[in-house]
């Protein structure tokens, strides 16, 4: 329209062709919602075509654990590079989709020290604030502030990088499997249960009564995700069904350990740990090794001075060389160029060496 020309429209006409502006407006709004949601219905469709078979194909029923001593901390030289140094384990074991990180005590100190421990000293022990840092960063960011008030340990954990694990979901993100928090809400008598906060917008509500404050994984009920209900349905279920279900790699647990022998002895496993693997430079090549099929493997790092010092102040373990612990003692950097290979070096260098050995085992595509 011209400029000159529209300054002799009358004011019923400027009304008229704003009405008109409006009307075109929302008539793009309402056909760009139309076009959003046929696509979220399609979406939703070719989810419910995959064939149930093939879900049940990406299912896990094995599992990895790696233990490491928590004094690779002391090595550190400052509070921000030992937080760091926690933060690069937690990366290194979600990378590799490892489900159980053990922290053993490898200074012979009992653990009632250990559990009263507030932060690194010279004379503190430094097990509790690995397993606290690793905990913190499995834990959900929507989460922590529920399961983790400030403490000395955790005071740099925000400038640690992200693990972006499958079960960090963000608030629009839809998952039949989240992990959520019990809270203090009334329900129906009629209809007892509880509410969760699972960081969505909306809460679930489950069929079980629990405590508030407790950390639960729910499984949604998946046709409601479109629903304009006011909160979501699902059942709490066990930590590790979304892995054993649908095959997710759903974080790992932390559980400490009081010495080397305690690695083994108090597995979470009915039958524990049916393969084990130790690190050394003294080891066989790990080229050469054959991983077997296996239900829940081990796999078990040194510190500074390796699993000799561990085995040594060990009272309970009447070995004297460290590969009898072991079904395979592996040198997973063979010809190394450094007279030494850091813990958290080491720990990359021997998951990615048993990648492609657990893949072959268990039957994976690499």
């Amino acid at each position: 329209m011209d400029l000159n020309k529209s300054k002799k429209l009358t004011g019923k006409e400027w009304t008229e062709l704003k009405r008109k502006k409006r009307i075109l407006k929302k008539k793009r709004l309402e056909e760009k919602l139309a076009k959003k949601m046929k696509q979220d219905e399609e979406a939703k469709k070719k989810e419910s075509e995959v064939p149930q078979d093939e879900e049940k194909e990406q299912s896990r029923d094995w599992t990895v654990s790696v233990a490491v001593p928590g004094s690779i901390l002391s090595n550190a030289q400052s509070p921000e590079l030992r937080t760091y140094l926690a933060g690069q384990i937690a990366r290194a074991v979600v990378v590799f989709n490892v489900d159980e990180v053990i922290v053993f005590d490898e200074s012979g100190t009992s653990m009632n020290d250990t559990d009263t421990f507030q932060g690194i000293t010279n004379k503190g022990n430094p097990n509790i604030q690995l397993a606290r840092i690793l905990q913190y960063l499995e834990c959900p960011q929507y989460l922590r502030k529920h399961f983790f008030p400030k403490h000395v340990d955790l005071q740099y954990a925000g400038l640690l990088n992200p693990l972006d694990c499958p079960h960090h979901l963000r608030m629009q993100e839809w998952c039949k499997y989240r992990e959520g928090v019990v809270v203090k809400r009334p329900v129906s008598k009629d209809h007892p249960g509880s509410y969760v906060n699972i960081g969505m917008l909306k809460e679930a509500r489950v069929d079980k009564e629990l405590s508030p404050g407790i950390r639960v994984t729910v499984k949604l009920k998946q046709n409601e995700q479109n629903d304009k209900l006011k909160y979501y349905s699902g059942q709490v279920v066990s930590p590790s069904l979304p892995r054993s279900e649908a095959g997710l790699y759903w974080g790992y647990t932390v559980r400490l350990a009081p010495s080397l022998g305690a690695v083994f002895t108090q597995s979470p496993y009915p039958n524990g740990y049916d393969k084990t693997i130790g690190t050394s430079d003294k080891g066989a090549n790990i080229d050469e090794f054959k991983l077997p099929k296996f239900n829940h493997l081990l796999v078990v790092l040194g510190g500074l001075k390796g699993l000799e010092s561990a085995l040594d102040v060990d009272s309970d373990l009447n070995v004297d060389d460290p590969c009898h612990l072991f079904d395979y003692y592996l040198n997973t950097c063979p010809k190394q160029g450094s007279r030494t290979i850091r813990t958290e070096e080491a720990l990359l260098i021997t998951l990615s060496g048993l990648r492609s050995k657990i893949c072959e085992s268990t039957s994976l595509n690499l």
